[in-house]
């Protein structure tokens, strides 16, 4: 009898231990993880149950304390937990035993300053630890670090290599950032159609910066024969991500019909998304609505606080309809002196409206 007991007593410890490894894998491990366990999905870091993430982990490694999965599972929950103190702990632990991810995710506490002093240096020798290891998201932060030269001399063409290490895996921004490289001409010769290329595998994948990028070419005719309908599907794909660049574009083509069918209402829609995110000339541009009544019904008063908003941004031609507002009386209280205020805000610019104007009340700029 004693040694079934002892038997038995064995068998559950033994279910316990697996039942700890499979639960801090089950609460805790990367979705992009090469090496998660067969079967393991991985949980969206947002998605992550710390604490319970915190005590799973902490069981595992009493049973494997030198699983280096274990030690960068139990770092990434505690920086769930925002300890960051012991997600540095953890990450460090594996990173310098060569674990990639954990080389990574160490290269992101240093890059932004989690639990350590913001240290660039720091950041793009780790990130260049895991980038070298094929480590698709380092080898775009590792671009960006030499685009921007932050840790590091910045080098164009030292970023043009990284981005397409990691375009090359699939990552949409490694393939959006270089056909930025390519569309600019930064580190690379100059070309369009290759930016094109690029732009158009991030656009797919979902990409709004590309998706907005990919519109422009159609729209202006860069790399590819101009269509405005196709650069108004692109801009609309954005737009509706929220991108209020994209916005405004698409509130050009209703406002005007080029690509579809002119329709004010619509372009009132999308003037007034990008608008609100603080896009000046989409301010303007709803300004204008207001003001002629297109799409809407006229309302001097509403014109002029969109005038307003994008005139304190330095839009020149909204710094003249503004002064145009108050030398009329339109919708605020006539106002020969703020009218010339605006008119020379504009006139310095070079906008020639305003300098006429300024011209004809005798006034300079």
């Amino acid at each position: 009898m004693k040694v079934k007991l002892l038997f038995l007593t064995l068998t559950l410890a033994l279910s316990s231990n697996v039942l700890a490894i499979n639960k801090c894998d089950e609460l805790v491990a990367h979705t992009n993880n090469k090496d998660n366990p067969q079967g393991v999905k991985g949980v969206d870091f947002d998605d992550i149950q710390a604490q319970a993430a915190i005590a799973a982990c902490l069981k595992a490694l009493d049973n494997e304390p030198s699983n280096l999965r274990f030690q960068y599972q139990l770092g990434r929950a505690y920086d769930k937990n925002k300890d960051y103190k012991n997600a540095i702990k953890w990450y460090e632990k594996a990173a310098k035993q060569g674990y990639v991810i954990a080389q990574y995710n160490l290269g992101i506490m240093y890059d932004y300053g989690e639990g350590v002093k913001q240290d660039y240096k720091t950041a793009v020798m780790w990130y260049q630890k895991a980038a070298e290891q094929g480590n698709a998201d380092a080898q775009y932060n590792l671009g960006i670090m030499y685009d921007e030269g932050n840790g590091v001399k910045q080098d164009y063409k030292t970023a043009v290599i990284w981005y397409q290490k990691a375009a090359e895996q699939g990552n949409a921004d490694a393939q959006y950032n270089l056909g930025n490289m390519y569309d600019a001409g930064d580190g690379v010769k100059q070309s369009y159609q290759t930016a094109m290329m690029w732009y158009q595998k991030a656009a797919e994948q979902g990409n709004a910066g590309a998706q907005y990028n990919l519109g422009i070419m159609y729209d202006a005719g860069n790399g590819v024969k101009q269509d405005h309908k196709t650069a108004a599907m692109w801009y609309q794909k954005a737009a509706e991500q929220g991108n209020a660049n994209a916005q405004y574009n698409l509130g050009i083509m209703y406002d005007e019909g080029d690509g579809v069918k002119q329709n004010y209402q619509t372009a009132m829609m999308w003037y007034q998304k990008a608008a609100e995110q603080g896009d000046a000339g989409a301010q303007y541009n709803l300004g204008i609505m207001y003001d002629e009544g297109n799409g809407v019904k006229q309302d001097y008063k509403t014109a002029v606080m969109w005038y307003q908003k994008a005139a304190e941004q330095g839009s020149p031609s909204a710094q003249y309809s503004l002064g145009v507002m108050y030398e009329n009386g339109f919708g605020v209280e006539q106002d020969l002196q703020t009218a010339i205020m605006w008119y020379q805000k504009s006139a310095q610019q070079g906008d020639k409206d305003a300098q006429n104007v300024l011209k004809e009340l005798g006034k300079t700029w």
